[in-house]
């Protein structure tokens, strides 16, 4: 990574500069097909190709590519410019690490055609870089979790690991660029934080809509409950938000300070998990409130 820069005002020509910059000086180069992708069991390929997502996952990473190349298109400054082509390119290749994996290990999924975008190619940019800030801080607790079961070799954790830190990386550029962007147009902290919660809001209704068409796609046939159990073993609701919250805050930290970082979904985590503390240290007090009330004084028979 590059030396810690100072906080630059948002919206300003040396913000452009460093987030750009930032972005297009991390690139990683690497092509999905020759990389060490590990041998699997037979155990393994099941618990491989039983995740009912992959089509799903394939499609979304290819419409992904294809959003952000013609938004590039219609983007003015020339630097900006090159740092949207670059994730754009990236995009592609997180589709072809998900290609070349569909087709080494016999997953059943398939290309499927790309739905005709809107006439305002920003707001779709915009729509999927919200919805890839949704997808990845609870893709962050779903991998910890996958990983730490061994649900896979750690040899493709690893590879799963480099496009993690990608999906990061692109989120660190698409904050910064929403900042830079709506302190151009003048809009308050107000304003910006409404209509990031109307955005996330959206994708949201997407991620749910995703899940039901992964569970559809198969009825959950073939994710057996033997599977299904290596991450929901001790899985409490609590524990996933706890890793989602961390394992965001980890990632993050692996960039510059300097740049703004995405704000709004941590700040709920945190929200909910200090509403979990409050609930647990009240549940025992709530439920010896009715056998005081049936027993007369807590703790003391009743009786004449």
């Amino acid at each position: 990574m590059n030396a810690v820069t100072a906080r630059v005002a948002a919206g300003s020509e040396a913000h452009k500069t460093v987030f750009c910059r930032q972005f297009i000086d991390t690139y990683q180069d690497y092509d999905p097909e020759t990389l060490p992708w590990p041998e699997l069991s037979e155990a393994e390929l099941a618990r491989l190709r039983g995740v009912p997502f992959w089509q799903e996952v394939y499609h979304t990473e290819r419409r992904a590519g294809a959003i952000v190349d013609s938004f590039t298109e219609q983007v003015s400054d020339p630097v900006v410019r090159e740092a949207v082509a670059l994730q754009g390119f990236e995009e592609r290749r997180h589709a072809n690490l998900i290609r070349v994996m569909i087709e080494r290990y016999g997953i059943d999924a398939h290309e499927q055609p790309i739905e005709a975008f809107p006439a305002d190619l920003e707001t779709a940019f915009i729509d999927f870089g919200f919805g890839e800030c949704l997808d990845a801080f609870l893709g962050f607790g779903a991998f910890k979790t996958a990983r730490e079961s061994k649900f896979l070799p750690e040899g493709m954790f690893e590879i799963f690991d480099v496009l993690m830190f990608e999906e990061t990386r692109h989120i660190v550029f698409f904050i910064n660029y929403m900042a830079w962007r709506e302190r151009r147009r003048g809009l308050g902290a107000a304003r910006r934080a409404i209509k990031s919660t109307r955005f996330y809001g959206r994708a949201g209704r997407r991620l749910l809509g995703m899940v039901r068409r992964g569970q559809e796609t198969n009825d959950g046939q073939d994710f057996s409950v033997t599977q299904a159990s290596m991450f929901l073993d001790g899985f409490s609701f609590r524990g996933f938000v706890e890793d989602c919250y961390r394992e965001n805050a980890r990632r993050m930290s692996a960039f510059d300070p300097g740049l703004m970082q995405p704000r709004l979904l941590p700040a709920m985590a945190d929200l909910a998990l200090k509403g979990l503390s409050v609930w647990e240290r009240a549940r025992p007090h709530l439920r010896q409130a009715p056998a005081a009330a049936d027993g007369g004084v807590a703790g003391r028979p009743s009786g004449g």
